[in-house]
């Protein structure tokens, strides 16, 4: 067994994101416990991603981190709508903060704490905001409840544009999650197809000891696809009829890809091809971390955990690889300082403040403190670089605003944007 600590400043486990038990150091820890994956490997994706039209010029421009906001209490998550010039802040306790030019709005545009439970990995761990949002104002939240299940809830803007209506939450999916309190995912967002997205851990505990990742039956260990364009009280949400277990005895329709540990952040591109493309950072075990990329048209993926950690056999020499979709990207575990130890996916750069990076896909890790980068071609993560940027603690999550810029949010409670350096 190996004990892996991260999130000490905020303290809570909620990186296996990273692993199965939660230690206390001055502050608490996030770890997680279980067996490291053997040999094995080989083997590639039976859907393979869709590349970009013409691969662009090597990149030149150095990048650099600029502070933008500090004094945070443990956020989690950073996005706008589209176009917005405001940020949207989630923080693990229950608010989301609207900052405008590096300062936050002394009123939350949200505060729904008394009903969060920050125990383990719990939290308020993302928002999206609905496709016509400039119309309709719904978005989205993706927390757990004081019982420690997943849930996924509906809020309106208020006639204030800068303040939710906390009376208009309408529940739309609550996923039980018992006795572990680790690996309850993350995210939630739309894809380029308008339906809603969300990223569910495998449960908990090393291993998956469950088995829910491949068990179709369990909502967990999954990506979830739903349609909530009619919700409503009586009806939250609807199946699309092209999920691939629809009319499947045994199966949960909702689901639209499993064989996952802990996704805790994955993302759509949607500037490479008109359907666009998904991007899962799946959190490893105690050996290898992955990035998965494929076309967002394409269902019923089966990512492998926990037959496989990355390219590897999960604690065996061989295993059946038969129907599962390998990483593009995955790297080891390391027993030098800083070493890998939980991924932390970022975004697709489509920004307009540096065009060399149009394209080229963001991730960090918690421990390494690295930020990363590559351009995905054909069915390979090319052009990859460390960018050796100045350590500015762990990186919890990247975030992406209106305009399609990046930032890294940390666990000290600071924001940073990733820009161009000077030459």
């Amino acid at each position: 067994m190996s004990i892996k600590p991260m999130l000490l400043s905020l303290q809570f486990s909620w990186r296996s994101i990273v692993r199965f038990a939660s230690l206390s150091v001055t502050a608490a820890v996030l770890a997680a416990c279980g067996g490291g994956g053997g040999g094995g490997g080989g083997g590639g994706s039976t859907t393979p991603p869709v590349s970009g039209p013409n691969p662009p010029a090597p990149v030149t421009i150095g990048l650099t981190l600029a502070p933008y906001i500090s004094g945070l209490s443990a956020p989690t998550f950073l996005t706008a709508p589209p176009g917005d010039t405001r940020q949207f802040v989630t923080e693990r306790a229950g608010r989301i903060l609207i900052v405008r030019s590096g300062t936050a709005l002394a009123r939350p545009f949200l505060d729904i704490r008394a009903g969060v439970s920050t125990a383990g990995e719990g939290g308020l761990l993302s928002l999206a905001f609905d496709p016509a949002y400039a119309t309709n104002g719904r978005f989205y939240v993706y927390r757990t409840d004081l019982s420690g299940d997943i849930v996924v809830e509906r809020y309106t803007v208020s006639s204030n544009a800068d303040l939710a209506d906390p009376a208009s939450v309408l529940p739309i999916i609550r996923i039980p999650h018992p006795t572990y309190q680790n690996h309850v995912g993350g995210t939630v967002t739309f894809g380029p197809d308008g339906y809603l997205y969300l990223g569910t851990g495998d449960g908990g505990g090393a291993g998956d000891p469950n088995r829910n990742a491949q068990n179709t039956a369990s909502l967990l260990g999954k990506l979830l696809r739903l349609d909530v364009s009619a919700a409503s009280a009586t009806q939250p949400y609807r199946i699309p009829p092209t999920n691939p277990y629809v009319n499947q005895a045994g199966s949960r329709p909702e689901i639209w890809a499993s064989g996952l540990r802990n996704p805790w952040r994955f993302t759509f591109d949607r500037g490479a091809v008109a359907t666009g493309q998904l991007y899962i950072a799946d959190v490893g075990q105690d050996a290898r971390e992955e990035i998965d990329v494929e076309a967002a048209t394409q269902a019923g993926l089966n990512y492998g955990w926990p037959r496989m950690e990355g390219t590897a056999c999960y604690q065996a020499q061989t295993c059946d690889q038969n129907g599962l979709v390998l990483p593009v990207l995955d790297y080891s575990h390391t027993t030098a300082t800083n070493s890998p130890c939980s991924i932390t996916g970022g975004f697709v750069y489509r920004g307009n403040s540096m065009p060399e990076l149009a394209g080229h896909y963001f991730y960090s890790d918690y421990c390494a403190g690295f930020v990363r980068s590559f351009r995905l071609s054909g069915t390979t993560a090319a052009d990859q670089r460390d960018w050796n940027l100045a350590n500015v603690g762990r990186i919890v999550s990247f975030g992406q605003d209106g305009q399609g810029e990046l930032y890294v949010l940390n666990d000290s409670g600071a924001i940073w944007a990733i820009v161009k350096a000077r030459q």
